[in-house]
């Protein structure tokens, strides 16, 4: 009977629903290629860790039960989570922004400009910015703010889920802030901080 027991156990642990829902993961991985590649940062060579093996006996052994598992319940098999980033629009979006940023990242140095909670930017400090430039550095927020929303858009629509762009949004603006440079000011719980 404590076998029967055991047995049901297993059966109802290896009973898994796949669903698919918004590849959280996937859109953080995303966001960072996007965001260091329009502020022109190239991401560092990691060395990978060669890791420890089992014994042979320990990997036969392993093996063995997962067979065993197999012939009873049939494994799920999930393809990782993936994010289209690339299309037509995307591209073209990338690279308008990849070329603005290099007059942005001044007023981010300044603090003349920040990252709201939201991941849109805003006109932070207009007095740091002198007079003759403010209607500019105004106008190229609104740029920059229009083409992270249409990317956004654009990310969800390369995917066949539009209903993913508040989500995509959400998860860029977690990543705007987390790829900052030093200097540079972002909001948080409703005060300003610097980086």
């Amino acid at each position: 009977m404590k076998q029967l027991s055991v047995f049901a156990v297993l059966l109802l642990t290896a009973c898994v629903t796949i669903n698919i829902y918004f590849p959280a993961a996937a859109a953080e991985k995303a966001a960072d290629e996007i965001i260091k590649d329009i502020q022109g940062i190239t991401p560092p060579k990691t060395e990978v860790e060669p890791k420890a093996s089992l014994p042979d006996w320990q990997t036969a052994m392993y093996r063995l039960i997962d067979d065993a598992i197999s012939v009873v319940v049939s494994p799920a098999h999930a393809d990782e989570a993936d994010l289209t980033i690339d299309s037509p629009e995307i591209r073209k979006l990338r690279a308008t922004m990849e070329s603005r940023f290099a007059t942005l990242r001044g007023f981010y140095a300044s603090g003349a400009i920040g990252i709201q909670a939201d991941g849109l930017l805003t006109v932070r400090d207009a007095a740091s910015v002198p007079l003759k430039d403010r209607n500019q550095v105004s106008k190229l927020v609104a740029a920059e703010n229009a083409d992270r929303q249409n990317l956004y858009l654009a990310i969800a629509n390369a995917n066949g889920h539009p209903d993913w762009a508040g989500q995509i949004k959400s998860t860029f603006a977690a990543r705007w802030v987390s790829n900052a440079q030093p200097g540079w000011w972002y909001q948080s719980g409703g005060s300003w901080k610097q980086k």
